[in-house]
Formats: C-alpha cells, structure tokens, sequence
C-alpha cells in the first residue's frame, strides 16, 4: 500500500443510517416534502446522482417512522432485494428500510466511497445473510474495511476514473447503437420482403396453406409430481426463442399420458404459435419428432404451397403483428383463437422465390448474429475494464 494511506473500516470513517417506511394505509404520512427512496427505484436509475424520487413522505410520516433524511452526498446503498445498487443523494432524502445511508466524514470523499462500494458489490452480497433473501445488516457493513487514500490523493483517483467511465460509457453507447442498428437491419429486410410483393405472388388466408391444431385442453401444465425426467417433451410458450425450441428447460410427461391426449402432437417441421400470453411468439420444432403443447399454444402446419420456413418469417413480420392487433380481443391480456389466426392474410410467390428469399433471410440473419456476438464480447470487455480500474483504484496501482 502507498505511503499515506491507511485501512479503515467503514464504521470509522461513515455514519451509517438505517431507512424505514411511514404507514402506508395513513395519508398524512406521505405528501409533497421528504424525497424518499427504495431499491427498486434505485435499480431503475443510470446515473449515480439522483435529486428526485417517485415518491414523498410527510414530516409526519418522517417522525413516526425509522426513516431518517440523510444530507447531500451521502451514498445510500440497498441491503437488500438486491444488495448492491448505489446511489448519491443530492438533496435531503430519506429511504426505505432496505436501504444503508452512509454519511462520509470529513477524511472521505463521497464519490470515492461510491467507486469503492461498486468495485465490492460480491463482498457486499456474500456478508449479507437471510433464507428467504439475502440481507446485509449494519453492523457487518461498518466492519467492512476500505483502502483510505490523503485526500488529495482521493481527488486524483477520481479524476482519472470519472474521465475513464466517462470513455467507457460512450464507448457502450456506441456499442449497444451498432448493436440495435444490426438488429434493425434485419427486421428492416424481413419487412420489407412482405411489403414490396412480387408480380406472381398470391394473396391468401393462412387457413388456405396451412393445417392447424390446438393444444388439448382437458390436459393442464403438468404438475410436479407429473413432470418426469425424461418421456414426451412437453412445450408451452416459455420453450420458444427464435432459434427453435429451448430443449434444456423442457419438462416431460410420462408416455402413456401423452398417448391419452386426443390433439396438440407435434411433428416434425411445425410452428408453434403461442396465442395467450405472450401473443405472437413462435418458433420451429426443427427436426424434434414427437411432443405435446400446452392449450396456450397451436400448432402450425404448412401445405406443400408454403415453403415452412417461409411461414416463419411471415408470423415473424410486421405485417403479421398487424394482423394480431386487427384480430385480438383487445382485452388487458390479449388472446388470439385458430379461427382468427386463419383469417390472417399472407402473400406468397412462387416456390423458387420462397427458396431464395428464405436463403437471404437465413444469410442476414448469420451476419447479423455474428455481428451481435462481436458487439456482446465488446461490452463485456469494457465491463471487465471498468472493474479492473476499480481493482488498481483501491489497491493504490493508479
């Protein structure tokens, strides 16, 4: 360690206050005065300092609570649910029972203190302690011990990481932009394929070009003590991704349950389409051969005038979305029935376009993967930096 500095626990160098919540059933407790704030607002926020709250407590609800207003430039941390997510207050606030305020003194500075309780989010976590969830107490986090830096020596630290992060953080910007742009691409292709028709392209109704069966809906989501480790897959709309069906997280049911079901086998080749819940969702079955569906899904079926990966792409595009939000029910949940989904209208060209039109697809869809891989490995590559620049931080190395 660099001379001058010292190893002090947070419980010498900070104050730490513990939140609370006034009644919620009594109004004059909550108003337009104290700023006070939770950790599921502070897991919403990006920037570290933050001067509003969704919500307001009385003087009253101050006084007849724990809750207690900590000062400007204090960092509140939240102890649980989760532990971790960090906050500067830049105006008098209170908090929550699941949140630690710590005042720094004299000998801190607060951003120093912020950067040091980041880089020691997994020490945090693992002193915390609790079988429903995880909770770190006060008095383990005043014992937490913390490099100290002369002051001076704090500025200059957080002079070279504020300029970095904030390199960093237009670099992830930059990043995640390229990321969306690529993806946009694609969907901007897979668009423009079911507007800009051909000349011998035909215009039908889904139930003209394919088969479609329900799930069976005397048969419930196996329970428990249904669900074997091995037998007939069975998919419900959780199992779709847009690389097929999610194999690893598949449930089982026992072979002569499956057989009993009168409808919702599958074969190989088919769509499923999920028609409650997450409306709209689909995904191949691929080569998978034998399989129940859940009754929240159908099964889609293609006659031989539709190439089946061509469906796809259909019930993927913008036009199909259209066709859900002219046909479902509108409700707070929406649903779909078969009857509606073969009302859907879908132009098809001939079989050798599908054919090139599909290999266009299956091409940008690669590239686009490929590109989202590089941009994924990028970002993880300036989170690992960020964090190594914390680490040479508090080990006196910057």
């Amino acid at each position: 360690m660099k001379a001058g500095w010292q190893v002090k626990t947070l419980g010498e160098v900070c104050e730490v206050v513990n939140g609370g919540t006034p009644k919620t059933g009594i109004k004059e407790y909550w108003g337009n005065e104290h700023l006070w704030i939770t950790p599921a607002e502070m897991g919403k926020r990006s920037n570290p300092y933050v001067a509003k709250t969704e919500r307001k407590i009385t003087p009253q609800g101050l006084k007849n609570s724990s809750a207690r207003l900590l000062p400007p430039n204090s960092v509140i941390l939240s102890s649980r649910a989760p532990i971790g997510h960090l906050v500067i207050n830049t105006k008098p606030m209170a908090t929550n029972q699941g949140c630690k305020g710590l005042i720094p003194n004299e000998n801190l500075v607060h951003k120093y203190l912020f950067y040091f309780l980041q880089a020691n989010v997994d020490l945090l976590n693992d002193l915390g302690s609790g079988a429903t969830f995880k909770e770190l107490s006060g008095g383990k986090l005043k014992e937490v011990k913390i490099p100290l830096a002369p002051l001076a020596e704090q500025q200059r630290i957080l002079a070279i990481l504020d300029q970095a992060f904030n390199e960093i953080a237009k670099a992830r910007a930059n990043t995640e932009q390229n990321w969306k742009n690529a993806r946009a691409l694609f969907e901007s292709h897979l668009q423009s394929v079911f507007t800009q028709r051909g000349k011998r392209w035909v215009e039908m109704n889904l139930g003209d070009v394919c088969i479609f069966e329900n799930g069976d809906r005397g048969v419930n989501y196996p329970s428990k003590s249904v669900q074997t480790s091995s037998g007939i897959p069975f998919i419900n709309a959780g199992h779709l991704t847009d690389d097929g069906l999610d194999i690893e997280t598949m449930n089982y049911i026992p072979k002569d349950r499956f057989d009993l079901l009168g409808a919702g086998k599958i074969k190989s080749g088919d769509i499923l389409f999920c028609l409650r819940g997450s409306l709209g969702k689909c995904a191949s079955v691929g080569s998978l051969a034998e399989g129940a569906i859940a009754s929240s899904l159908v099964i889609i079926r293609a006659k031989e005038i539709v190439r089946t990966e061509f469906l796809l792409a259909y019930l993927r595009s913008h036009l199909c979305a259209q066709m859900i939000a002219k046909y479902s029910n509108g409700a707070a949940q929406p649903n779909l029935s078969a009857h509606s989904l073969k009302q859907f209208l879908i132009s098809i060209p001939p079989s050798d376009s599908q054919e090139k039109i599909v290999c266009e697809l299956n091409e940008l869809k690669k590239e686009t993967q490929r590109l989202e891989a590089l941009y994924q490995r990028k970002i993880e590559l300036l989170d690992e930096l960020k964090r190594s620049l914390l680490q040479q931080a508090f080990a006196g190395e910057l």
